[in-house]
């Protein structure tokens, strides 16, 4: 039977560089546990204008919407949304994924745009291989952490953030600065009309109008968006409204009826229709099963994604 090895110390030899300096100082906003079985209540598609969102995949697969195109994500996969990017977790009782997310704003990394933690070209879905035990320790050392109330909770899950940053940037270092395979003309035309939905989906427009002003036909604008996200424009301006409301009811104390003008209804026990069949709950409940109160470690929810 082979000897233990006696080799019990390792030696910091090397000079460390600080990553994180000057203006570049990541802040801690939130850190979700998403359960498998909670995962039947997704969050809708949604973008954070302020902060990089990091989602490890745990168990289970889908295919996702992130910005312009369907993505299949499966357990290991570490997912890398920049601010803006928009994003739609598809899931359900026939297909559950239980993730980690974290979230985090300040960030100024050399030579990328605000909250922006890699090159925007690089991709957002990155296998995380040997790498995978480590980053769900972090992630989980977080969340217990904040969720149990732990004396100082919050600098120790911070100093825990930049450990995590540094894994993600180790997980992403060989796709940093890949070139994007350039889009032919009806991808084109497809970010396009997805810009302008994002630009407008709380106004009250419908297929017709968005033919109107981008002088198409409704018929091709929805053949070709289609195409390229695999939703309709009509139901992706559904689901992007819907994700919106998911993150003012989470993030505000304003009323529901306010909410669903907010997002472009006219009428509430329309949107409250709507955000019960997209997410499995009226949104009353969602706002009041979403977020941990501190020392409640037995009933996790998401927060704040």
């Amino acid at each position: 039977m082979p000897q233990p090895s006696l080799n019990v110390q390792c030696f910091v030899e090397k000079q460390i560089e600080p990553i994180f300096t000057g203006e570049n100082q990541p802040k801690l906003l939130y850190v979700s546990e998403i359960r498998p079985d909670a995962s039947a209540h997704p969050r809708v598609m949604h973008a954070h204008e302020d902060a990089v969102e990091l989602i490890l995949i745990c168990s289970g697969s889908s295919e996702y919407l992130i910005h312009d195109k369907k993505t299949v994500i499966e357990a290991g996969d570490l997912l890398v949304y920049n601010a803006g990017v928009v994003h739609d977790e598809v899931s359900g009782p026939d297909m559950e994924v239980g993730s980690y997310c974290v979230g985090v704003g300040g960030l100024h990394m050399p030579g990328l745009r605000p909250n922006a933690l890699i090159p925007d070209e690089a991709g957002y879905v990155f296998p995380t291989g040997r790498y995978f035990a480590d980053m769900k320790a972090l992630f989980e050392m977080m969340f217990r952490n904040l969720a149990a109330g732990e004396p100082h909770a919050e600098l120790f899950c911070s100093s825990l953030m930049h450990a995590l940053l540094v894994a993600v940037l180790t997980v992403t270092e060989g796709a940093r600065g890949a070139q994007e395979i350039p889009a032919d003309a009806p991808h084109i035309l497809g970010r396009r009309i997805k810009d302008y939905i994002d630009r407008h989906y709380m106004e009250p427009i419908t297929l017709q109008s968005m033919g109107e002003a981008m002088h198409i036909s409704p018929y091709y604008l929805s053949h070709v968006f289609k195409e390229m996200s695999g939703y309709s424009p009509v139901q992706y301006l559904l689901r992007r409204r819907i994700g919106e409301a998911q993150t003012l009811l989470i993030t505000t104390e304003l009323s529901v009826t306010r909410i669903a003008e907010m997002v472009g209804y006219d009428s509430s026990s329309y949107f409250n229709l709507q955000f019960t069949k997209n997410v499995g709950m009226p949104p009353n409940k969602y706002r009041h099963n979403y977020i941990v109160s501190v020392g409640e470690e037995e009933k996790p929810r998401r927060q704040k994604g």
